[in-house]
């Protein structure tokens, strides 16, 4: 059985493929796919261990996630967030056939320190307990407290759709598709030849920066950009939609969304 999606229908138009962060599901974009549809057939996935993907998946780590992304999707552009962008990157790193455009939002081709790989692995199996010894809820409410999250208002939180998750899956999705467990795929961007959007909160110091060093990798004379959505933070899609539309609308009308 493949991944969970939905579909926002667009006959004859180039298909977006839209993958989540963490405890989030396809359902989480707010109002984005509703209108990215004026322009593409949009898919919103369920990454393994995440909504209403069959639990089949759960033992998914990175590279069978994004296989299983690219199965759903097929040749597409990819837009993901946070851990959906370093599943969308593992593709294009292990299927460039399959991407079309790549957009990745708070994403970071993981961790090229081994110590670094360690400790956020050792945090991610905390994580893991924690949230089955406590329950999704409770997991939730600590979740969603963090400063990461601060500029997310209630409604785009989505907590009632990230209460369809289940913690089962969740826990094994830290285990397995963690940055603590990721391959770091920093060596392989200078082989990426499609065109690259590299989105950050102007706000969200720590991805910005990661978004930098990313783009100084890609390959010289590549198609590739870096920008910030003012006044948001790490998710920039949620806490300012109107300017992140207007900034891919920007790099479509430059790159050409083909």
């Amino acid at each position: 059985m493949s991944l969970a999606f939905d579909e926002y229908p667009n006959p004859g138009a180039p298909t977006l493929v839209l993958v989540h962060g963490f405890t989030q599901n396809g359902r989480c974009w707010g109002d984005l796919p509703a209108r990215l549809a004026q322009r593409f057939r949009v898919l919103t996935v369920d990454a393994p261990g995440h909504g209403r993907t069959p639990a089949t998946h759960d033992r998914s780590d990175l590279v069978e996630a994004a296989r299983l992304i690219g199965e759903a999707g097929g040749r597409a552009r990819y837009l993901g967030y946070s851990m959906g962008g370093r599943m969308c990157l593992q593709l294009a790193c292990d299927r460039p056939d399959l991407v079309e455009q790549l957009v990745l939002v708070g994403a970071t081709p993981g961790l090229a320190d081994p110590a670094a790989r360690a400790e956020r692995r050792a945090a991610d199996e905390r994580l893991a307990g924690d949230l089955l010894e406590s329950g999704l809820p409770a997991f939730l409410d600590r979740w969603l407290a963090l400063p990461l999250f601060a500029g997310l208002t209630a409604a785009a939180a989505a907590r009632p759709e990230r209460l369809q998750n289940r913690p089962e899956g969740l826990a094994s999705s830290l285990r397995r598709c963690g940055t603590g467990t990721q391959d770091p795929l920093w060596e392989r961007l200078d082989r990426l030849t499609m065109p690259v959007l590299l989105l950050a909160g102007s706000e969200d110091a720590k991805f910005a920066a990661e978004a930098r060093a990313m783009l100084d990798r890609l390959p010289a004379g590549h198609c590739a950009t870096h920008a910030l959505v003012e006044g948001a933070g790490h998710t920039a899609h949620l806490e300012q939609p109107d300017a992140f539309l207007a900034t891919l609308e920007r790099w479509w009308a430059a790159s050409g969304p083909a």
